[in-house]
């Protein structure tokens, strides 16, 4: 198995139509065969079966929290007790949006098409991805999960990891200068 050291990686092409993705496919990665689990059919499409009712009821119950620490929060705005519950809510945001966003752009949140359609809609909106080149991008990616060159989404992780990174390296330079009293220092690139 090939390590791949920052630098290579830096360097790696990860267009569908590069030199990394004619590698991946001499190699064998791409359209690998995954691990099927040894459960049988019948009882496979019995733990598959997609319901409305259990998606509708945690989906109300998920925006019933967030509506409630949302007010709960507002209602003690001004006093140090209005940080819990907007903790809470950034919580109950923050973990569950992104795995609403992946089930319901999959189709498996609920049965009823247009419900798995509405909530990826605001799910998408609510992780700040738009919906349809998200939704295209995401199913290629599962056809070949973190292979370079055949993975799309490894090239915008890639980037957002290199624009956080930036981001704190300009945000501990400019902490740096305001302690010292020179706010007006310029970030260097």
């Amino acid at each position: 198995m090939t390590v791949l050291t920052p630098e290579v990686r830096r360097h790696s092409d990860y267009s569908l139509v590069g030199e990394q993705s004619k590698l991946a496919v001499e190699r064998g990665l791409a359209d690998a065969q995954w691990y099927a689990s040894p459960i049988p059919k019948e009882q496979m499409r019995e733990l598959l079966a997609r319901r409305d009712g259990p998606a509708v009821r945690d989906t109300l119950i998920w925006f019933g929290l967030l509506l409630a620490f949302g007010a709960a929060g507002l209602l003690l705005w001004g006093s140090a007790w209005a940080i819990l519950p907007f903790a809470l809510y950034g919580v109950i945001y923050a973990a569950t949006s992104d795995s609403r966003w992946h089930e319901a752009g999959h189709g498996t949140a609920f049965k009823t098409d247009w419900l798995n359609n509405a909530l990826y809609e605001v799910a998408s909106f609510m992780v700040l991805r738009e919906s349809v080149p998200w939704r295209w991008s995401h199913a290629r990616h599962h056809s070949d999960t973190i292979i370079v060159g055949r993975d799309a989404e490894i090239s915008s992780r890639a980037r957002s990891t290199c624009a956080a990174s930036s981001w704190r390296s300009s945000a501990s330079r400019v902490s740096s200068s305001i302690s010292r009293g020179s706010c007006s220092t310029r970030l260097a690139r």
